[in-house]
């Protein structure tokens, strides 16, 4: 710190005052000047012992605002000190200096405050960065569990909803399900053993046309008795005998040779007569349908046969097994006839399954009417399945279950409403937080119970037409908001998909309300192809396409036989005969 003289008027004997003296104003100016630098140095060097607040200055700009209030503070004290002292040249000078002194004491506690409170802070930030590093590890664990938790019920409820698959909630066949529980019919339980009744009429077996009757004698302790009147009434009772009678024909003619030539000819055999031993039309209808339609194996065919002909029917297996190709081609013009007919028909039910044919899947495509059948064999399903079928064809109403290939074909179609339900069964166990699954299961069964009325004859209702369009659309506008508050799961999105398909394809749905000609489902494609099933069951797999496709010929002709309520007995023998009538 310089010291400075004090001058005053009195010491200099001035004539004038002391603030006009140019030498004192020098020496003046040249003690501010001085001052200032010292101020100046001194926050030059307070400035430069604060590295580490300078690169934390924006951290900490709060604080050094307020310092630097605090500073600017006090300079203004200070310059109000140099206007109220600038008569006392001297106590101004002592009291700038200590203030200076003051300040540096000040700034001196504040720096160490300063750095205190860095410390402090430096702590905190550190603290504070170590607890957010353990949230965001846990937060990360707590994500990572979140997500397994979702993905593990998502992956449950998928495989619940496959365990649950069955015949009620699914496309699959009861056959398919054999560990399904007992299926209920419509009937109420009363509590009652099974059986005939009290009160109730009798059923009992039909009677038959006796072939034979044979008179008991009455007892004679009942008629040498008085207290025994006959009562004029006589107690019958049959018994049903069956019998297998095989009768062997030869036919035996004289042979000829010509001495010329030495041809040797005789009298030609009736039709069918050609081999040495020949199996008439009846055996091979036997055959053929313990085989294809009572599904009995090859060998206990060959077994059974033999057994109650007592050993005159001995076919070979091979023999029997080609019993297909030869009723294929003799009904070959029928099976045209049944192909054009259902062509002609004003709706068609059509459906694809699925069997085995060496080692690989085959499919076969049917197309039914009430009264016609028609299977055919098929590598693939599809549209290259279609080609060659009544569908490739057919400009009427089809009516299918959910195969697309299907609505690429005729004019109009028919969604089945059987698969619908299964579809909303399934909807309701996987779904529970919906209600429009429900609402619509209610409003299918209703819908087709009211057809069902219209086929019976009791007529259609416009008004109730309309009735059920239009709860079929508030059920569909009910599903569109339940699933925009709660998005469907990517593991079950059978519902949904229902829902889309059933909002976009509307007349696909509702068809049979319009017509009652269509029908709601497709059962009658669905019962005819469990006879397929029932075969691909037996064999396990055809050897060829060509087994597939001979199966499927001699079925096509054995269920529309059915449809029409003929015997299939003396049908298939008729055929095998060729035309002639068989002996049955």
């Amino acid at each position: 710190m310089i010291k400075r003289k004090n001058y005053s008027q009195k010491s200099l004997h001035l004539p004038i005052p002391l603030w006009r003296n140019p030498m004192f104003n020098q020496t003046w100016q040249e003690s501010n000047l001085l001052f200032h630098m010292k101020l100046l140095k001194d926050k030059v060097h307070a400035l430069e012992s604060g590295e580490k607040y300078q690169k934390l200055q924006e951290e900490h700009r709060r604080e050094l605002t307020q310092k630097d209030r605090q500073i600017k503070k006090l300079e203004k004290e200070v310059a109000r000190s140099h206007a109220e002292t600038i008569d006392v040249r001297n106590k101004w000078f002592q009291t700038c200096e200590d203030v200076l002194e003051e300040k540096d004491r000040e700034l001196a506690r504040k720096d160490r405050e300063l750095q205190e409170m860095e410390k402090r802070m430096l702590d905190a930030l550190r603290q504070r960065d170590e607890a957010l590093d353990r949230l965001r590890k846990k937060n990360a664990e707590l994500s990572a569990v979140k997500i397994q938790l979702y993905e593990a019920q998502g992956e449950i409820t998928q495989l619940t909803a496959r365990i649950n698959k069955d015949y009620t909630n699914s496309s699959k066949s009861s056959s398919a399900s054999p560990n399904h529980g007992k299926i209920h019919n419509n009937r109420e339980v009363t509590g009652r053993k099974p059986g005939g009744q009290r009160g109730h009429s009798h059923h009992g077996r039909k009677r038959k046309e006796p072939d034979q009757i044979i008179p008991i004698p009455a007892p004679v302790e009942y008629t040498d008795n008085d207290n025994y009147k006959p009562t004029g009434r006589s107690i019958r009772k049959q018994l049903i005998r069956l019998y297998v009678s095989t009768e062997v024909v030869e036919y035996v003619t004289p042979e000829f040779r010509n001495q010329t030539t030495g041809q040797r000819v005789h009298a030609p055999f009736p039709e069918g007569v050609r081999d040495d031993v020949n199996y008439d039309g009846s055996v091979k209808a036997a055959a053929y349908l313990l085989n294809n339609e009572c599904y009995v194996s090859i060998g206990k065919t060959q077994t059974f046969l033999r057994e109650i002909s007592d050993g005159k029917i001995d076919l070979s297996t091979g023999m029997i097994c080609n019993l297909s190709r030869q009723f294929s081609e003799k009904t070959q013009e029928e099976r045209d006839e049944i192909f054009l007919n259902l062509l002609a028909s004003p709706s068609l039910h059509a459906d694809f399954t699925f069997g085995r044919a060496g080692g690989k899947q085959a499919a076969v495509i049917i197309c039914t009417t009430p009264d016609l059948v028609l299977y055919q064999a098929r590598e693939k399903k599809g549209h290259e399945g279609v080609k060659g079928s009544p569908v490739e064809l057919y400009q009427g109403t089809i009516i299918s279950d959910h195969e697309s290939t299907f609505q690429s074909y005729g004019t109009r179609h028919q969604e089945c409403l059987v698969h619908v339900e299964r579809y909303l069964r399934a909807s309701i166990e996987n779904e529970p937080g919906l209600e429009w699954n429900a609402e619509m299961l209610e409003w299918v069964k209703s819908a087709i119970h009211y057809w069902n009325e219209g086929k019976d004859g009791r007529g259609t209702q416009e008004n109730r037409v309309s009735e059920f369009e239009a709860r079929y659309g508030q059920i569909l506008e009910k599903a569109k908001k339940e699933y925009e508050y709660e998005l469907p799961s990517e593991y079950f999105r059978d519902g949904y998909n229902l829902y889309k398909r059933m909002e976009a394809d509307k007349e696909d749905y509702l068809l049979f309300l319009h017509d009652p000609s269509v029908a709601p489902t497709n059962n009658l494609a669905e019962r005819n192809g469990r006879k397929f099933k029932r075969k691909a069951a037996q064999v396990m797999g055809f050897r060829s396409m060509e087994g597939v496709s001979y199966f499927c010929d001699g079925l096509s002709i054995l269920q529309t036989l059915k449809s029409k309520g003929e015997k299939l007995y003396k049908a298939v023998a008729l055929r095998f005969n060729g035309g002639r009538e068989a002996e049955v």
